[in-house]
């Protein structure tokens, strides 16, 4: 009788081992809506802002170009081993991932990447750049601060965790194609949505910008050879002029635009490289042009794409000369359409206008920019957001890619506080209606 008891109490356990059990009841709105003020209540308190402001001066102090980011991935480890995250390393050469909650479905990721730009800093203050001609002058290294600074929340709130936040540390946005790498890893595979926040020197501070749909271009670069026959420059009709077929390639390309798209439908050419000639007198032998070109649709960059090709060798051929083109892939991804998800896009709406108030998002036209998130808005459902910190009062908010560019640090809680609201909420609200359907879990967890 006594055996029997027992085994029916193990059967019991098993069952109840087996079946999911919620870590709460579903939460009322008037909960939800004070998660993103207490996030941020948290994020602003001495201890944690003076932790993540020192995050983000240690890596400015510090910066790394795209797939080369050792040491700031070692700050970022150290960091998630005090928080006792569990995480995997490496993920594409230098990636971190982290994973935080049940270790189960549903998986909602936040983003931050890491790499800097090859310039020279021009801004004169304590924590500038220490390795010269390597600048962060994009706002990665706030990006990198404010994740961590939403996993240290989501660590002191992991009881209203339902599912998995996985925290994306991702090398080389700037051109490298990072995400891409990283997605190429099967890491993320299980991933039901992204968000991905930027700091903005456009936008005041306080305010958060974005738009459903495609909110930033596809982009690709290309570098082409014009050759021909050099010679003296008293005697141009001996050569075959490198240069005067460059020039009038770079006018006809502008014609794409000009005279082959619909004014409707936004496309860019730009030739930001022209390096041939040594001499004032000396016609070249060749000529190396190079540029971006940039569209808001699959269809438009592709044939973009080939007509780049098909002007560039026959304007050449016109002053007899021959042109190859190369469009590096391998080095320079194209980056396709960042599109963000209208589901996703009314989840931060939510969430934003609880942290900030509905009057300060603001919706934004497209830009001819490009992000490397648009690989992940490929693989599964995401939303790309700007996060403004213009205060005239702090100092002059040069954009990004500047030598001039700052970070008005006071926005850092703010970044912090909205990426683990939005992923918190994400997984509460729709945790019943998870894509996630391959019993993935992590058992490290």
């Amino acid at each position: 009788m006594a055996l029997g008891c027992c085994l029916n109490l193990i059967f019991v356990f098993h069952v109840l081992m087996l079946c999911p059990i919620p870590l709460c009841s579903s939460p009322i709105p008037e909960e939800l809506s004070q998660i993103p003020l207490n996030f941020l209540q948290y994020a602003k308190s001495p201890e944690v802002f003076d932790w993540m402001v020192d995050i983000r001066r240690k890596i400015h102090e510090n910066p790394e170009l795209g797939f080369e980011e050792f040491e700031t991935s070692k700050l970022i480890r150290a960091e998630l081993d005090r928080l006792g995250i569990s995480y995997e390393y490496p993920v594409a050469i230098t990636g971190v991932v982290g994973f935080i909650g049940t270790g189960n479905p549903p998986f909602v990721a936040i983003r931050a990447d890491m790499d800097a730009l090859a310039l020279q800093e021009g801004v004169v203050w304590e924590h500038r750049s220490k390795v010269p001609g390597k600048m962060h002058a994009c706002g990665h290294d706030a990006h990198v601060a404010m994740l961590l600074g939403a996993a240290k929340i989501l660590v002191e709130h992991r009881h209203l965790i339902q599912g998995t936040v996985v925290l994306v540390f991702q090398p080389a946005e700037e051109g490298g194609g990072g995400a891409k790498k990283m997605l190429e890893t099967g890491v993320l595979n299980n991933v039901d949505a992204i968000f991905g926040a930027h700091v903005s020197a456009k936008y005041p501070f306080g305010m958060v910008i974005s738009r459903p749909g495609p909110i930033l271009a596809a982009s690709g670069f290309f570098e082409a050879v014009i050759s021909g026959k050099g010679g003296h420059a008293a005697l141009p009709h001996h050569t075959f002029d490198p240069i005067l077929a460059a020039s009038n390639i770079i006018i006809s390309l502008q014609q794409l635009i000009s005279r082959e798209t619909d004014p409707l439908d936004s496309q860019v050419v730009t030739v930001a490289k022209f390096q041939g000639g040594d001499a004032f007198n000396v016609i070249p032998d060749s000529v190396t042009i190079g540029g971006t070109f940039r569209a808001f649709s699959k269809e438009s960059f592709i044939q973009l794409k080939h007509r780049i090709v098909e002007v560039i060798t026959k304007q050449a051929n016109v002053q007899r000369c021959n042109a190859t083109v190369e469009f590096n892939e391998d080095q320079k991804p194209f980056f396709p359409v960042t599109l963000n998800d209208q589901d996703l896009y009314e989840h931060f709406r939510a969430v934003a206008g609880d942290l900030l108030g509905s009057k300060n998002i603001l919706d934004m036209q497209p830009l001819m920019g490009a992000e490397d998130f648009a690989f992940y808005c490929e693989a599964f459902p995401g939303f790309f957001y700007f996060v403004g910190m213009k205060n005239e009062t702090v100092g002059k908010f040069e954009p990004g890619h500047s030598p001039y560019y700052i970070v008005n640090e006071d926005v850092i809680p703010y970044g912090a506080a909205l990426q683990a609201s939005i992923a918190t909420r994400y997984l509460l609200e729709y945790s019943p209606k998870s894509t996630s359907t391959k019993g993935y879990s992590r058992d490290e967890l």
